[in-house]
């Protein structure tokens, strides 16, 4: 599974960080890096992942705060913490806090990628089928979307780009962010794809229908809402 599997690492002990990402990527999983909190905070909202491995303890926002913010938010990707903080009023506060594994420190390596495997494996058997934003679904299965009764005629790309946008429905999602997640390109300003993509896909959602979906925040992005 490792050769699939997208992993978010939110680690402040950069030591740790790097040895845990090496062992990680000798199978083939993509992991990303977060030195703290914040930065944490920040990737797990503009990229995909399977899984998160967040540190309890860590500067500028815990990893509690962290997982409570994205939870609040919508955000269901499971999360299993490590923590040097082993009792049992201490896993409870992770569980509550809505994470769903609990590793103490120090650990074996073979334990945390079995965890990290089966947390993937319990998502995927649960994974999402259905998106909704008023009368707009989304069937991700048929790759199918609607308005109503109506079927959206989207090619492939249209198809992937309103998925993200609605699975960050109500935030404003950038330019940047869409690129590298939806087109998987590195940063390049110069680009206009994104633009482009948007303005046809705004004419399919949203022509001949009372209320519109796709927003544009000048100088910020594009937000998918039914209230603006």
């Amino acid at each position: 599974m490792g050769q699939n599997l997208r992993l978010l690492l939110i680690e402040d002990d950069s030591k740790a960080a790097t040895l845990l990402c090496d062992r990680f990527r000798v199978d083939g999983t993509d992991i990303k890096h977060a030195a703290d909190g914040v930065a944490g905070l920040d990737a797990a909202r503009q990229g995909v992942f399977d899984v998160l491995v967040v540190d309890r303890m860590m500067p500028h926002m815990s990893g509690t705060q962290l997982v409570e913010t994205l939870r609040s938010e919508g955000d269901t990707t499971p999360v299993l913490f490590l923590s040097a903080l082993g009792e049992v009023d201490d896993r409870v506060a992770g569980f509550a806090a809505g994470g769903d594994d609990y590793l103490t420190k120090p650990y074996a390596f073979a334990e945390l990628q079995a965890r990290v495997i089966a947390l993937a494996r319990r998502s995927e058997a649960g994974q999402v089928t259905q998106m909704q934003l008023a009368d707009l679904r989304l069937d991700l299965l048929a790759r199918e979307a609607r308005r109503g009764d109506t079927k959206l005629d989207l090619n492939k790309r249209e198809f992937d780009l309103l998925a993200y946008l609605l699975s960050h429905q109500g935030q404003i999602v950038t330019r940047d962010m869409l690129l590298q997640n939806v087109w998987n390109y590195g940063l390049d300003t110069q680009t206009n794809v994104v633009d482009v993509h948007i303005s046809r896909l705004r004419g399919k959602l949203d022509k001949g229908f009372d209320l519109a979906l796709l927003h544009t925040k000048r100088g910020q992005g594009f937000v998918l809402q039914a209230d603006i």
